[in-house]
């Protein structure tokens, strides 16, 4: 027996795709029979002359940090210094609701809790829920003091009530932002006071940004609430810009500003069912911030679309099985395979299922067998596993002789 390196081009109903083979059947230990030519691919078309470092050369914005990436299939879409530091101002509360949110979800807490007003929190400065010193407020309305009005106030009451001081709670913190996967950022207070040692990333605010929606769905509404109302305080708008613009889907999250971070936004959107999370920061006005982040959104939206190339357990293509019970096995995709593509690029999109053959038997229904591969111009590489649809024993003793003896001879199995 010998083995072959193959690789389909598989088409796709759900795109309307019709791609052909590009590579013959596999090899056998005879001398193979002359293959067809394989047809030639067009060739990509040149590279644009004021390309962006990551691929799509249609899009500029002022912020001095951008981050656009699909909710679905982590696509980014714009990265524009996402992985250098900044300071996150405000946007670090949304740590802080997120370390409130996981005991919430734990058990370990109640909304209805309460927690008391020390007089440091009751004298910080800067946006406030305006609690007052000594009374006890709930963590339900704390949260909302934090995720509507900002309140740095309410930010101290929760790190004293959880972890007895901010220095504490900023090492939970810190430890939270490890456990989710944002490795350049560091804290050093609840509620993002200016600190030269207080900094992250707009990669790591839209990870954070992500692993909220994901992980708490049950509090991440607070995010899209309009306005709230404390005391005899009138109602305090969010200042997230994007939930009062029409048609942009807005459910969250954070804005944020100090004079060394300029003006800055974490927000969500969904619009016909797809997700896209922002982060942007550097900019210098609140008017700057909120037409940036519609621009952005829109951008986003009508430039992107996600593609439903294959559904779990769709064939996709079939690969010859040596010394099976079958001849065949039905080769497909291991999960939902949904792309993130320019829509310009559609009709130019490949697919490709990559895999060596034959299969030796026997086979597990799930195995992995080869891979998916996904391109099109101008966009990065998607590849995805190719899994065994169907399991397939292996011969007995005769019938592997009986199959060794007929592909030797007749080329078979």
């Amino acid at each position: 027996m010998s083995v072959s390196r193959r690789t389909v081009l598989a088409g796709s109903v759900a795109t309307g795709l019709v791609l052909p083979v590009m590579a013959g059947a596999q090899q056998r230990p005879a001398a193979p029979a002359a293959r067809p030519a394989a047809r030639a691919a067009p060739p990509p078309p040149p590279p644009e002359p004021t390309q962006l470092p990551n691929g799509y050369p249609w899009i500029q914005t002022a912020a001095q940090f951008a981050y656009v990436v699909d909710f679905e299939t982590g696509r980014v879409l714009l990265d524009k210094n996402s992985e250098q530091r900044m300071f996150p101002s405000s946007m670090t509360k949304m740590m802080t609701a997120f370390i409130v949110f996981e005991k919430l979800a734990r058990g370990e807490l109640q909304l209805t809790e309460t927690f008391t007003v020390s007089e440091r929190a009751w004298r910080q400065g800067g946006s406030k829920m305006f609690v007052e010193v000594n009374t006890r407020v709930s963590i339900e309305n704390l949260l909302r003091g934090i995720i509507v009005h900002s309140g740095n106030d309410a930010c101290i009451v929760l790190a004293e009530g959880l972890a007895g001081s901010e220095e504490a709670f900023a090492s939970l913190m810190n430890a939270k932002a490890a456990e989710i996967g944002m490795t350049g950022t560091q804290y050093r207070n609840s509620m993002g006071w200016p600190d030269p040692n207080h900094w992250t990333t707009a990669r790591d605010l839209a990870v954070l940004a992500d692993q909220t929606i994901r992980r708490f769905p049950q509090f991440y509404p607070m995010y899209a609430e309009r306005e709230f109302r404390w005391g005899n305080m009138a109602p305090q708008p969010n200042r997230n810009p994007l939930l009062a613009m029409a048609g942009q889907g807005a459910d969250g999250l954070k804005t944020g500003h100090t004079d060394a971070s300029g003006f800055g936004l974490t927000g969500s959107a969904v619009r016909d069912g797809r997700r896209v999370i922002l982060v942007i920061n550097g900019l210098t006005s609140m008017r700057q911030r909120g037409e940036e982040a519609g621009r952005l959104m829109d951008f986003a939206y009508s430039q992107f679309e996600n593609l439903v190339l294959f559904r779990p357990g769709e064939t996709i293509t079939e690969a010859a099985v040596w010394q099976g019970e079958q001849r065949t096995l039905p080769l497909v995709a291991a999960r939902p395979l949904i792309a993130t593509i320019p829509r310009r690029v559609r009709r130019d999109i490949a697919v490709r299922a990559v895999f060596d053959e034959p299969v030796v038997a026997p086979i597990q229904q799930g195995q992995t067998i080869g891979k998916l591969v996904v391109s099109a111009p101008s966009v990065e590489t998607v590849e995805l596993p190719l899994i065994a649809g169907a399991s397939v024993d292996r011969l007995g003793p005769i019938g592997r002789v009986g199959a060794a003896v007929s592909h030797f001879v007749f080329g078979s199995r």
